[in-house]
Formats: structure tokens, sequence, C-alpha cells
């Protein structure tokens, strides 16, 4: 006999939990089910956490907006206490360059003028008097390690950047859906772990509960697939992927993480910053430290991986990336032993995520 529950969410990370605690409010009996032993505990672990307002589209820009306030007023907004603490939102604005590959944000900045959502254009003295470790000059196109002309200057300065005062990053993701795991279960959401969503129960064609890997069922006429990179697999499961134009898969990352120069503590004074110039984006991080992400330039090979069978190990990725943020920061020390984490993206076609039922009637996806 199973149990019986209005949605069951696949997944418990921050995503995950968010639904649950959004739908236990709404007077939803919910059930996560995540096959880690605690939420958060997969890729939002290795997430970088940034949090920013601009995106390429106006509803992916509406919904950041949204979630800035929440972020803001996080303890507001979960209306309960956690064991071990909330997780903070550090704003201190993200700073984007302004480049030919992304337009100089012509477009962004349209979509924030139409949500009257802030921002600022900042030229390269003002770039340099808030970021002093700065060299301005361009650098693009992005190039990979040992190919001619890595590194070195291809003439002019990058002309300034936007300023999005709105944005900022998570001091702990995983914190932060523990902190939504309690808030949801606060209301009546229940979370199991160590479980694993291996077949789907229907009826008439229309969802009516999961199977789980220790042979037991839960029956629910909703499930929401929030699996993360695992979303592909759960999709093909539930027999979702027929007329699917757009698909996800798992994308293998590597995230740098590096000292601050020397005379300048990024941990306190640094921000949130993306240059496609150089094709990374940085972020302070725990320590006078940065983090250095990959903007996955095209000259970069994309590695699809399987989510249960991927190679955690550093590449010469993470030498690629270290090398192009100390084309902006050439102050920025390369130490021998490699710092930073290795782990997975769940990434559509287009990288814009999926917010949207299917055609399986009852099957939700959030990925």
């Amino acid at each position: 006999m199973s149990e019986t529950f209005d949605v069951v969410v696949i997944g418990a990370g921050v995503i995950g939990a968010a639904v649950a605690f959004e739908m236990a409010k709404a007077g939803k009996r919910t059930l996560n089910v995540d096959m880690l032993p605690e939420a958060g505990y997969g890729s939002t672990s290795y997430s970088c956490a940034v949090i920013r307002v601009y995106y390429s589209t106006l509803d992916g820009s509406a919904m950041a907006h949204e979630g800035y306030w929440y972020w803001k007023d996080w303890a507001d907004y979960l209306g309960v206490e956690d064991e071990n603490g909330l997780a903070v939102f550090h704003q201190t604005g993200c700073l984007v360059m302004k480049t030919e590959q992304n337009g100089r944000l012509e477009h962004v900045c349209a979509l924030m003028d139409e949500l009257a959502i802030p921002y600022e254009h900042w030229d390269g003295a003002a770039v340099i008097e808030r970021l002093p470790i700065y060299d301005m000059r361009r650098f693009a196109p992005a190039k990979t390690l040992g190919e001619a002309g890595f590194g070195e200057p291809t003439g002019g300065n990058v002309e300034g950047a936007v300023f999005f005062p709105l944005g900022g990053y998570i001091s702990d993701p995983k914190l932060a859906t523990h902190n939504l795991q309690r808030a949801a279960e606060a209301h009546g959401a229940a979370f199991r772990f160590r479980r694993r969503v291996v077949g789907f129960a229907k009826d008439g064609g229309r969802i009516s509960g999961v199977l789980l890997d220790d042979g037991s069922a839960v029956s629910a006429p909703v499930v929401v697939n929030v699996a993360g990179p695992h979303s592909a697999g759960v999709n093909g499961l539930a027999g979702a992927c027929g007329d699917m134009r757009i698909t996800t898969r798992a994308l293998r990352q590597e995230v740098v993480h590096l000292p601050s120069p020397d005379g300048f503590d990024f941990g306190r004074d640094g921000l949130v910053t993306s240059d496609s110039d150089i094709a990374c984006y940085s972020r302070p991080e725990t320590g006078n430290n940065i983090l250095i992400g990959s903007e996955d330039p095209p000259c970069d090979q994309r590695e699809w991986v399987d989510p249960d069978d991927f190679d955690r190990n550093f590449t010469d990725q993470w030498t690629t990336q270290a090398l192009r943020m100390g084309q902006r920061v050439p102050g920025l020390g390369i130490p021998s032993r490699l710092r930073g984490i290795v782990d997975l993206y769940d990434v559509t076609e287009d990288w814009i995520p999926i917010y949207d039922r299917s055609a399986v009637p009852g099957y939700y996806m959030a990925v």
C-alpha cells in the first residue's frame, strides 16, 4: 500500500526545496525525494551561488528580480528558524563588462528599463577606481591554452561596464537549501533522502505516482522533475521527451579558487563580475579569495557527461581559466596547488531553463 501526497518533487536542491516550500504554503501536501543524503547535497552544493537580475529574456529577468527580494529579506521570506543558522546574501552588486560578444549590453539594459531594475553605466576609469587590480586592455576573442596568441592583448581597451546594484552571492547554497527545507517542513512538507525514482505509475496515461528504488511506491496526481543534472534521465522514465524541442544534458564544469592579489582584499572589496572579453565570471570567495568560472566561449570544448560517472579531477581547463583571469588581473598569483570545484550544470540547448508542464498529464519540469 503506497503513501499518498498531493505533489511529489523529484530532487531536493535549492529549486526543489523552494518548490516544496511554495506549494506547502499553498496547502499542498508535498514530498521531496532525493537520491543523496541531504537537501542541497548535489550540484546545489557546488553552485557558485551568484544572484543577478540581468538575463537575456524579459521573463527570466522578471523572475530573477522577484527572487532578489526573497534573498534580501531571507529571514522574513522563510518565516522560521533553522538550527544550522541562515544563509547570508552578500549584496556586492554585479559588474558586467561591455563587449562585442554581449552586444555592449544594449538588449539587457532595455529589459532592465522595461522592468524598472536599476543599473549604472561605468566607463573604464570608474571600473579601475572600484577595482584597481584591473587591466582594461582587450583580449577577445578567447583562445585555448597553447593556441597562438593566448594571453596577448588584441588591441584597444574594454570601453566600460554596466553595474547592477541588485546582485551578489549567497554565503552557503547548501545551507540556503536546508533553510528552505525547514521552512517547507513547517508547512507540512516531507523529505525523503537516499531514494531514487526508478519509474512512474500512470492511470489512463496520467501520472499517478512514482516508484522508488527500495521497492516502495508513492501516489500523487502531480510530479515535478527538479532533478538537476539527472533531469534528462527522469524525463525519459516519465515518457515526457516525445514532443520536447528543448532538452537537457549534464555539462561538466571546473571552477577555480585563487588568492586575491597582494594589497587588495577581494573578499571584502570585490564584487560579482562577468567578463566575456576574457570569458570568465568571478565573485569573492571565503577568505581573501576569488572564485572564477567559465563563460563557455566557443573555443572551449564542452564535455557532456553521464551524471553518475564523470571525472572530478582538474584538467588544463583549470589553468586556462586561471590564466584568462590573469589577463584582467595581472597581479593574480597562480599557486602550484589547484583549488576549486568540479561538478555539473543541467543545460538546455539555448541555456534558458524549462519551467513548464509536459505532454504527460500531471508531469511538470523545473530543469
